[in-house]
């Protein structure tokens, strides 16, 4: 008898882990009684730590209860590999648990049902929910970023934009600060949190000098910084330059003597030109997954934006939208111009709130979730 509650325990257990667990998937585990009584219960822990079936069933252990004969309900299933962490299928084994209830498939390919099938094999009755079950959808939904790592190979992309009503983020003289207001600006920190690293560009880092970090929001850790700067012209003190967060800065051109400068300054240096001499935003796209980037968090200009949506590289869009009206001003993106309204890019709204006096609008492009 599956306990449809202690699942739902489980996905928030999940949910509670969004800024922790990078790279590693957000995954819930509760290991319960036949009769449905909680023995134990946890979350991934930060990269490296214990897995979220590990604390659940250190957590029994602190309790005093034991789980031999129990069930466990996990979000996702549990790993069968060696990484930075021991199989987490085993663990479950050797403590004895009987059954096992499991949301959701692991897409990576060390794992991808072995999880499964090593713990049929050792006699334990799984269970995994169908893909259109609720729990299931919402504990994906959870890790898109993951899925998309795993199986597209390339991030999920998701750019952050604030303007007014009328689509501008800045005046003509590029002034930005502030359009929306300090709830907007604090809950887009919190989107920063829950990214493995931030994208902007050379305009941004020149006219804007950003540090781009979580500031606003309790955090454990610092999502990365990729900065997309043809020329190599990053200031050598800009202040984007913070201790223990990866930087990372992709150029066309080679420039020795910049390129051990900012490497002294702690930064990758990175050259991906394509055929014609410009960024290959594509091939960087594919080189940020392999350095284990799951979801990437867009904030750059309009001519960055532009070329990002032109290349079709963007899964979902969140915008913050001030109750103003600018007139003249920088535009959310520029790309185009297009020769029909079909050709439009085809979104989705996913959710529309208020945040303070501004809304917030999550919007996705339509069937860029379909992997």
């Amino acid at each position: 008898m599956i306990h449809q509650h202690l699942l739902e325990t489980a996905l928030h257990l999940a949910t509670q882990c969004l800024t922790l667990t990078s790279p590693n998937p957000r995954v819930g585990c509760v290991i319960a009684s036949a009769d449905g009584q909680v023995l134990g219960q946890g979350h991934t822990q930060c990269a490296g730590q214990a897995h979220a079936e590990i604390m659940a069933l250190r957590d029994a252990q602190a309790l005093g209860h034991p789980v031999h004969g129990a069930t466990a309900y996990v979000t996702l299933e549990p790993c069968a590999h060696q990484g930075r962490t021991g199989p987490c299928c085993d663990a479950l084994i050797e403590a004895g648990i009987k059954n096992v209830v499991a949301a959701g498939t692991d897409p990576d390919p060390r794992v991808a049902g072995e999880g499964f099938a090593r713990m049929r094999a050792a006699g334990l009755t799984v269970e995994v929910l169908p893909i259109d079950h609720p729990i299931a959808i919402q504990a994906r939904e959870l890790n898109l970023g993951f899925f998309s790592r795993m199986v597209r190979k390339t991030p999920w992309v998701r750019m952050k934009i604030a303007a007014s009503l009328d689509g501008k983020t800045a005046l003509d003289n590029g002034a930005s600060q502030w359009i929306t207001s300090g709830e907007a600006r604090a809950d887009g920190h919190a989107w920063r949190a829950r990214s493995c690293a931030v994208l902007t560009g050379i305009g941004t880092v020149l006219a804007d000098n950003p540090k781009l970090d979580v500031r606003l929001v309790p955090t454990k850790r610092q999502p990365g910084l990729v900065v997309v700067d043809s020329r190599l012209q990053t200031p050598l003190d800009a202040a984007l330059f913070i201790a223990d967060r990866p930087l990372w800065i992709w150029a066309t051109g080679q420039n020795d003597a910049k390129v051990l400068a900012l490497q002294a300054q702690g930064a990758t240096v990175l050259l991906q030109p394509d055929g014609a001499g410009k960024m290959d935003l594509t091939a960087m796209m594919r080189d940020l997954a392999q350095r284990e980037i799951n979801e990437l968090h867009v904030e750059a200009g309009h001519k960055l934006n532009g070329s990002l949506i032109r290349a079709g590289l963007v899964d979902e869009f969140l915008v913050y939208l001030a109750p103003k009206m600018i007139g003249q001003g920088a535009d959310m993106s520029t790309f185009g111009p297009l020769a029909a309204l079909s050709q439009a890019v085809a979104l989705v709204f996913q959710s529309v709130d208020r945040i303070g006096p501004d809304l917030r609008i999550v919007a996705r492009v339509i069937d860029r979730d379909k992997f």
